[in-house]
């Protein structure tokens, strides 16, 4: 495996010093910049292109990350996440790298929808990855993502070869993906990968709209509506059903 590299740039949208919903623990959460996708539902708009963001060293970031050790205890630590942090690989792996030379647990918030040489070099220093399946069709990836089912279930496969720990995200949008058959169907995935060990329904909401608008870009799922908790639950119900 390589050795780490002190002088490792990369290109960052932001950090979250203690994030408590991207993985286990309290997490410093950094945003890299840039997204080969286009998510209907994306938060993140600003993320999006490469060309923007500030430059930082690997080093930094995890010196940064130093000052609070303490609060991550045993299962906190360092999450990246994005726009896609696949796009920036070599980077990511530095940062994962440095992370576990300082005992810092490590966790990958991603799309999987790219699996290079330099991909599965990062994987070799992740503990945990979030991974988002969007949908249970190649056809409102297609339409709503801009790539394919099939690389997202590359990606898995590669997950549960190398026994790394997985959580499976999947945003519910009303009309979309909230349907019994698609639960269902997400369901049948699942239960094919002894690495996913947890799995976590998110409702779609559109606090993001402002950062469209600020953008003069058109919020592709302004019509769609958030879904109920009541919802939420009652898909909870049927993912985590027995099976008779």
């Amino acid at each position: 495996m390589n050795q780490c590299k002190d002088n490792m740039i990369g290109k960052i949208h932001s950090i979250q010093s203690l994030g408590t919903l991207d993985g286990p623990g309290l997490r410093y959460v950094i945003f890299l910049q840039g997204c080969n996708l286009r998510c209907g539902c994306c938060h993140n708009p600003d993320t999006w292109d490469i060309n923007d963001g500030k430059e930082i060293k690997a080093s930094e970031l995890v010196k940064k990350a130093i000052r609070y050790k303490e609060y991550f205890k045993d299962i906190g630590g360092i999450t990246l996440s994005g726009g896609e942090p696949l796009l920036q690989a070599k980077f990511a792996y530095e940062i994962f790298c440095l992370a576990h030379k300082e005992n810092i647990n490590t966790c990958l918030d991603t799309s999987g929808s790219i699996l290079n040489d330099d991909v599965k070099l990062l994987l070799c220093e992740t503990d945990r990855v979030l991974l988002d399946i969007k949908y249970t069709s190649n056809d409102l990836y297609n339409k709503y993502v801009g790539c394919n089912l099939d690389n997202v279930i590359t990606f898995l496969n590669y997950l549960n070869e190398k026994n790394i720990k997985t959580t499976i995200r999947q945003v519910i949008i009303p009309t979309l993906n909230d349907d019994k058959n698609s639960i269902v169907e997400l369901k049948k995935i699942i239960k094919k990968y002894h690495c996913i060990d947890k799995v976590e329904l998110l409702p779609f909401k559109k606090i993001c709209q402002i950062k469209y608008d600020n953008l003069a870009i058109d919020f592709p799922f302004k019509e769609y509506n958030s879904p109920t908790n009541d919802k939420i639950n009652e898909l909870y119900k049927i993912l985590n059903k027995k099976d008779s």
